[in-house]
């Protein structure tokens, strides 16, 4: 059973849902905007050719959005401040305070002067809106959990093309210690306005992922689409860094928890081999936050960044099956030698079944909702904090997979609970379908369909089974589904 407080919900961004009506609601500010219509990409088939403003419409579209999330028994929405909307121009003239030790910045103080200043540069017309649509959440019972960074950055801050080009630039996003300072500003800024509608907050979503499609997979889709191991590696560190100092800067504004997403998979070889899943799981799913949590980074402890989580956010889709390699890749003093086995976890064929006989989704990742148990228990036992399930989901246009899916993955996260982990929320990525990023319109992740013309948004039958596990504060009902028609549950863990 879950408990009657247990928060369900789902997931979305900005990027990703805001734009559809192609006037009004376009935010032309971020290095995505610029990104995926730039010619080259287009040429090269790395991004889909689709474009956000004739997307969702949730900008002007919320309160349908928002009803259909209360009508199917959700009690929160994840959705982040799209930093591009709020300052659409620059906040380097803003002065703050900066401690710098030979580790790096220590510290950023923003006073009440800084707010002020940071206030008259804002564009008041997005505070305001935002103000509604969180407002409008709280009026229909849904608690409001704000995310500050979901991949995106303000074009000021980043010019992908530059970087991707290998032109000169001061704009480096987050390879530039610099954007560490002006996202404290955004970040205390952004509770110093609206502290009053949010419930809870989380700095970034999937900071892993910026750096490793961005800086590693070059052909990724994701910006600025390079391969550049010092750049991977100091996005990786400033991501950390800036994390710490908005937690400080917020904590002096706020009360309320703050807390970071995580993308995490588990992490198997061919060949059972222990030492190699050992060190992989390690750099891939806890050094970020060992960082935050213990401090610990490179063998050194680091006290500016300890203890600097309220929660975990944790993202889970699938397994990665790995397997020893010849070839080495050094990413600061973090060396590793390993590949990617297909046929499994994220590197399958599209709509069929995996190499273990799982099924596949459209985007083609194998369902593995053992996957999921797996890491409750890790990140709890590790961590000690509360965790929520801040997505989850599949890529299905037929709906055929998804029921089963959600039924597992729920399942996984009931019988954690169960287990005693302290798990306090299932998010589902997503509510209705979206921009996916570089796959434009061809992933449809929604337990309610997106008519992308009409912007009305058909609950498909998969949501109706979530309303049933919300209503009756369990899976139990559904539990045939883990063995048909697919056999998705397969391991006694």
């Amino acid at each position: 059973m879950f408990p009657k407080d247990f928060l369900f919900g789902a997931s979305m961004s900005g990027f990703q849902v805001e734009m559809g009506y192609a006037k009004g609601d376009i935010d032309a500010n971020t290095d995505w905007f610029v990104w995926v219509r730039e010619p080259e990409n287009l040429i090269n088939a790395v991004v889909s050719g689709h474009l956000p403003e004739y997307g969702v419409g949730y900008w002007y579209n919320f309160p349908t959005i928002h009803k259909l999330a209360s009508d199917f028994g959700m009690n929160v929405l994840r959705t982040n401040i799209e930093w591009s909307r709020i300052f659409p121009t620059p906040t380097f003239d803003v002065k703050v305070e900066i401690e710098r030790t030979e580790s790096g910045i220590v510290s950023v103080q923003i006073d009440e002067r800084a707010l002020k200043q940071l206030d008259e540069l804002a564009n008041r017309e997005a505070v305001e809106h935002y103000r509604e649509i969180f407002s409008d959440m709280r009026r229909r019972g849904l608690k409001v959990f704000v995310n500050l960074i979901h991949f995106t950055l303000p074009i000021w801050l980043h010019d992908p093309i530059a970087v991707h080009r290998r032109q000169p630039t001061d704009k480096l996003g987050w390879a530039s210690e610099n954007t560490i300072v002006e996202f404290t500003k955004f970040a205390a800024y952004v509770v110093w306005k609206f502290d009053d509608l949010i419930d809870m907050y989380s700095t970034f979503n999937e900071p892993n992922v910026v750096s490793q499609m961005g800086y590693v997979m070059s052909v990724s889709g994701f910006p600025p689409g390079i391969f550049d191991t010092e750049k991977f590696f100091n996005s990786f560190v400033n991501q950390i860094v800036a994390h710490a100092r908005a937690y400080d800067a917020m904590k002096k504004l706020t009360d309320k928890p703050i807390g970071l997403i995580y993308s995490a998979s588990v992490y198997e070889s061919t060949d059972g081999d222990a030492e190699l899943e050992e060190s992989v799981t390690h750099f891939m799913n806890f050094f970020f936050l060992d960082a935050l949590h213990s401090g610990t980074m490179f063998f050194r402890t680091r006290e500016d960044l300890a203890g600097r989580l309220d929660f975990i956010g944790l993202n889970y889709y699938t397994r990665t099956v790995i397997q020893r390699s010849l070839q080495e890749l050094s990413f600061g003093p973090v060396s590793m030698s390993w590949s990617i086995v297909p046929g499994y976890g994220y590197a399958c064929q599209p709509a069929g079944f995996s190499k273990d006989g799982r099924p596949v989704s459209d985007f083609g990742w194998e369902t593995y909702p053992e996957g999921l148990l797996k890491l409750l228990r890790a990140f709890d036992e590790r961590y000690a904090l509360p965790i929520y399930v801040t997505e989850n989901g599949v890529a299905d246009a037929r709906d055929w997979l998804r029921p089963y899916h959600l039924v597992a993955h729920m399942y996984a996260v009931e019988k954690a609970i169960e287990e005693g982990l302290n798990v306090k929320g299932y998010l589902h990525w997503s509510i209705v379908d979206n921009y996916e990023w570089a796959k434009g319109y061809h992933m449809r992740f929604g337990m309610a369909e997106t008519n992308y013309q009409t912007k009305s948004y058909t609950p498909r039958p998969s949501m109706y089974i979530f309303r049933e596990i919300v209503k009756n504060l369990s899976t139990e009902k559904f539990r045939s589904y883990l063995q048909s028609p697919y056999q998705i549950w397969k391991q006694n863990v």
